[in-house]
């Protein structure tokens, strides 16, 4: 019985020594492939990215972390500043190099119908006339200003002054969606150009509150209280020195 239960000890032992000889041999191993190496810095992802997270929100996501340049992906991202104005063109799990081929411009997301909507907004479609959709030239993915026009003249009123105020009332709305209502031709059924007056249905995401407000405007230019306009804007536009513009600073 003795015997046995000094076998099994020695047999433990032994396993244990084996294991710590295995592991040193190993860590060993390591130290010499890694020896003389060259050791560069790549970005890890941490925690899942999703797909249409924006170039310049990936740092939460990623760890930075040392491995011999023979290990490192080709087009690993070096700087995070190259991701700028870029988005994920599909979900990155964690334990990936960041590369940049992961990212692309969002308007080839946009062309694939793949406009994310940023994370507790809604979307809420609108239609106005293509000469008031920058000639139709919105497209999804794009940014677009709102600038109105409305006459601050309240019902009852003994004498209407024409006084209307226009101003902007809305700057980097990101549209999701475009829908162009072409005419046809009453003759041949064929569809024609578009035209100033043709409908152009555009779909936005908004927060809660600003959804309110833009619906606000939206009725107006059906009930003849509000006039809308929209502008297209880019990572250059400077949209600083705007003011409220009516009859007595119009020409100024």
């Amino acid at each position: 019985m003795k015997t046995r239960i000094i076998g099994a000890i020695v047999a433990l032992i032994l396993a244990a020594l084996g294991a710590v000889v295995l592991v040193t041999y190993v860590r060993g191993a390591d130290a010499r492939a890694a020896e003389g190496a060259e050791l560069v810095e790549v970005y890890i992802v941490q925690e899942a990215i999703p797909k249409g997270t924006a170039g310049e929100a990936v740092e939460e996501f990623v760890k930075v972390d040392s491995m011999p340049a023979r290990n490192q992906a080709e087009g690993a991202v070096t700087d995070l500043a190259e991701l700028a104005g870029l988005v994920a063109d599909a979900d990155i799990l964690p334990g990936e190099q960041l590369l940049e081929a992961r990212f692309v411009d969002p308007a080839q997301l946009a062309a694939r119908g793949d406009v994310q909507v940023p994370q507790g907004m809604q979307l809420i479609s609108f239609t106005l006339p293509a000469d008031r959709v920058v000639g139709g030239q919105v497209r999804a993915g794009d940014k677009i200003g709102l600038v109105a026009t409305v006459d601050p003249d309240e019902v009852g009123d003994t004498e209407d002054v024409v006084n209307p105020i226009t101003s902007f009332a809305f700057h980097g709305v990101l549209v999701t969606k475009v829908q162009g209502v072409v005419g046809a031709d009453p003759e041949t059924g064929e569809a024609q150009d578009q035209g100033a007056a043709d409908s152009i249905m555009v779909t936005i995401a908004l927060t809660a509150p600003d959804i309110e407000r833009w619906v606000w405007f939206a009725e107006g230019e059906a009930n003849q209280y509000a006039q809308m306009w929209l502008t297209l804007e880019n990572e250059q536009t400077d949209n600083t020195g705007t003011r409220p513009v009516d009859g007595s600073n119009a020409w100024q």
